[in-house]
């Protein structure tokens, strides 16, 4: 019985993982979403880049996962090693850190910032940013597995309140304002889709989380329907967002996903602040997306320095997280900081994983040809 105890303890299996993206992903992208889209479309059209953008992250976990089913318990590096020798398979992990760095220092800036607009306006941000960096150095401290645990707990709750919002947005829904369809331009529509890549980051951490998953072979499914779940979210706090406050309204507001929350009557009047609430517990989901990108970029740096210790790294790259989050000085310089988490995702999450997998396949293919 406690062999089996254990072997429970230190494996997930494919739901567990399919939560554990889907609530990476739902951080702090899906505050300002909704404004984001609606800047470069017309009426309710940005449905269209969301639901595009969805798509194509779909198709990219699949191809992700199953990247991931061949690196199985080799380990990412070990895996990259043998199909591109190791100084690129070196210099592969290195970019996925300083991705997973950028990615976190974004994610406790936005912490920050938006902590101080609604819940704590007399501290400074940099005191927030701190703080809530050292309660996630804590947890990365632990084991992978109690973080895996975390997600499976709090993204349930996230979803609620989510949905909560939505349907209490009834009786100040405007179905006017969804009108008319379909006039944006394909130029718009791609425009949006770029707009809504932040949001669909994140399932590429499966590839670091593949060696403990009791099912390795379900991989892209749980990647895939990881990123299902946000999408349909998505989809859902943007049109009420468009139907309560219109398209022009929205580019307007900075997070309009927590102003939609200001706006909800909770029969009964059991709540006179629900965006706090909504907020609170939103705070639970993206503590764990910066603690899963934060264990990630120490997996990454771990496989190049074996001897260096977990909590050694965690001491160490904490100050860097901190001073990189603090370097902008401005929203445009937080949105370039937004960017360039991006142009990393693009070039060491994506494209470098779908070129390591096509590689493979060709020389697969080639040791088959007589």
């Amino acid at each position: 019985m406690m062999k089996a105890f254990e072997y429970g303890d230190q494996e997930i299996s494919s739901a567990q993982m399919a939560i554990t993206i889907a609530s990476i992903l739902i951080d702090v992208g899906i505050l300002n979403l909704p404004r984001e889209v609606a800047e470069v479309t017309e009426a309710s059209d940005g449905w269209i880049s969301i639901a595009a953008a969805g798509l194509i992250a779909v198709a990219c976990a699949w191809i992700i996962g199953k990247l991931a089913i061949r690196v199985g318990t080799k380990g990412l590096y070990g895996y990259s090693a043998s199909v591109i020798t190791k100084p690129l398979a070196s210099i592969f992990m290195l970019g996925l850190s300083v991705y997973f760095l950028l990615f976190s220092s974004y994610e406790v800036r936005s912490i920050a910032n938006t902590s101080k607009q609604y819940l704590f306006e007399q501290t400074p941000a940099e005191v927030i940013a701190l703080i809530f960096l050292l309660v996630v150095a804590y947890a990365v401290s632990g084991t992978r597995v109690g973080l895996i645990r975390l997600n499976v707990l709090f993204l349930p709750l996230v979803i609620v309140i989510a949905i909560i919002v939505t349907f209490c947005s009834y009786s100040i829904f405007s179905f006017g304002d969804l009108k008319p369809f379909f006039i944006s331009d394909w130029k718009q529509i791609v425009h949006g889709m770029k707009r809504s890549e932040y949001p669909y980051l994140g399932f590429e951490t499966i590839l670091i989380y593949i060696s403990i998953m009791n099912k390795p072979k379900d991989a892209p499914k749980a990647a895939m329907l990881g990123v299902i779940v946000p999408t349909v979210l998505y989809l859902l706090i943007y049109i009420t967002a468009v139907g309560v406050f219109s398209n022009a309204s929205l580019r307007e507001i900075k997070y309009p996903t927590l102003e939609l929350a200001k706006e909800v009557r909770v029969p009964g009047q059991f709540f006179e602040r629900f965006e706090s609430m909504l907020f609170t517990i939103w705070l639970l989901t993206v503590f764990n997306t910066m603690s899963m990108a934060f264990d990630s970029a120490i997996y990454c740096l771990s496989s190049l320095f074996r001897k260096v210790k977990r909590t050694t790294w965690v001491i160490a790259l904490c100050p860097l997280i901190y001073l990189t989050c603090m370097v902008p000085q401005d929203n445009v310089d937080f949105d370039l900081l937004g960017k360039l988490v991006c142009d990393f995702a693009n070039v060491f999450a994506y494209g470098a994983p779908i070129l390591i997998l096509l590689i493979s396949l060709v020389r697969r293919r080639k040791s088959h040809v007589p």
